[in-house]
This record gives structure tokens, sequence and C-alpha cells, in this order.
């Protein structure tokens, strides 16, 4: 366990901006360890184990003292290893889980209960999965009381011809990595575009994670550009994350470029403050 946590920690450079306290990475994943949490059996690949040790000596290293762990497809509906680092955390970590639709209420009250503030749907190409945008849609009715959000990796692509649909959600809905645009079509090109409309309604927030996912080139010079257009225009919707171990990527990212590009995204710091702390503690309601 020692090597895993060194070799993580070891790898980013430092982190030059001074983030202000209470600073939150609103979307990271844990792996394993593979013996305690096992992976799922359709799992398209399988992972480095990268354990809540790692996680926490990371943040640690960063300066980031809040953050939400979102469980992924590697360990399907099990969502213990989340729940086990929000526990070690005692407040300061909070969750995204993986369900079916069909999960029963008891379950669903029982995750919002232990720090679970919303759940995860795809709508990204090449994803194969069992559910239909209306039903997780009509799921939403059965989150609200909960205080849960409905959160989509949702290709930037399908966000015109799914707009009327999310309209209907009687949550917030919560958007990943900046709709996965390609950088170099340009803030103008109509995906992005039918993207940002989406954030002009009530109810809609952006993860301005993911300038590594649009951009494969660091330091990501085409792909900052789209997390300060978000950051501001729609300063109150949009929430940060490292996306931290960065799985299924072309590379592996350098985690203090990723913090010190803050520095050009949200220069102000007031805008920082807001995007790092007002806004994930609006959203997420941190209980330390």
């Amino acid at each position: 366990m020692t090597e895993i946590i060194k070799t993580y920690l070891d790898h980013p450079s430092p982190a030059t901006l001074k983030l202000p306290p209470g600073s939150t990475d609103s979307h990271v994943h844990v792996f394993g360890p593979s013996d305690k949490f096992p992976y799922a059996e359709n799992r398209g690949f399988t992972p480095a184990d990268a354990p809540k040790e790692a996680l926490f000596a990371l943040h640690k290293k960063l300066g980031i003292d809040r953050c939400v762990i979102v469980n992924t497809l590697l360990h399907g509906f099990d969502n213990s290893v989340v729940e086990d680092a929000m526990r070690a955390a005692e407040g300061r970590y909070l969750g995204v889980a993986l369900t079916p639709v069909d999960l029963s209420d008891a379950e669903l009250k029982r995750l919002a209960a232990v720090g679970f503030r919303g759940l995860r749907f795809h709508f990204m190409p090449g994803y194969k999965i069992d559910y239909t945008p209306e039903q997780v849609i009509a799921l939403t009715r059965r989150l609200e009381p909960l205080g849960m959000h409905l959160q989509l990796q949702m290709h930037a692509m399908h966000a015109k011809e799914l707009t009327p649909l999310l309209k209907q959600s009687a949550v917030p809905v919560v958007m990943d990595h900046m709709g996965r645009v390609d950088a170099t079509l340009g803030l103008a090109h109509e995906h992005f575009q039918a993207f940002c409309r989406l954030l002009e309604m009530p109810g809609f927030m952006v993860k301005v994670s993911g300038i590594d996912r649009i951009d494969s080139q660091p330091p990501y010079k085409q792909g900052i550009p789209f997390a300060r257009h978000l950051v501001r225009t729609y300063p109150d919707r949009c929430v940060w994350g490292s996306d931290w171990p960065h799985p299924n990527h072309t590379h592996i990212p350098d985690d203090g470029v990723l913090v010190n590009a803050l520095a050009q995204i949200a220069p102000e710091p007031a805008i920082l403050q807001q995007l790092m702390v007002d806004n994930p503690q609006l959203l997420y309601r941190f209980t330390a």
C-alpha cells in the first residue's frame, strides 16, 4: 500500500496556485484495492489500484480540503468502495453512485443517508447502456425528496436532441467534463453551443473538468479556453474536478498542472472562491 501511495504522490508537480480554504475536487474516482473491493466482471479494462489513501495524500499535497468521489463502471453498481472512502473522510468527502434505474426506494434512501448526493448515468457514444433517457428522467422524481441530483456524462453532440427531455428533470442536472467536446473544433461549434444553452436553464450545472480530455496535449492550451468560457459566462453553474486517477484516458495528466491551470480558468480571487468553494458547498452540502 505504501508503494502505491508513493507512486501517486510522486507523480504530480507542485501546485504553485494557492487554493482558498475549503477548496473542493468535485470529480474523482477510487479503485480498489481489488482484494477488498473487486472490479466488476463486465468491466472494459482493469485499472491499477488507486485507493483512498492515495487520494487523501494527493489532495493534501495539492491543497484540496473536500471532494466528491464518483463511482464508475469499473466497480459497477457496487458503491461500497466509495462508501468506504466517505466514511474514512468523516464528512469532507461525499459521493455520486452508480445504480440501475429500478433501484428500490429503500436503497436510494440509504445511499442518501450515508453521503451520496447524486446518481450518475452515461449518454456517450460507444457506451453500452441498458436504460433510456426517459427512464433516467422518470427516476429524478424519486430523487427529489432525497435531495439528490442527476449527474450525466453526456457528449455535447446529444445536447440539442435531449434538451426537451432533460428540462423535465425534477432535480438539478450536473454535466461532466464540459460535454467531452473536441477542443480543436473551437468554442463556436454547434455541439458546444447547444451544451451551453442547457446552462441557461434553471437547475443545470457543469463540471469544468477534463481540459485534458478535450485537448490531449499538455499544458492544454486548447482546452483551457472552454473551461474559462464556462466559468466566466456561467459563474454560478460551475464546479471543478481533477478526474483523478484519470481512467480510460489517452495519457496520464499531471494533477499539479491541472490545479495550476485554474489560474487561467478562474484568474480573479472571487471567481476562484465561487468555483472551488461556494458552488460545491451549495450543490453537495458538505457537513465538515
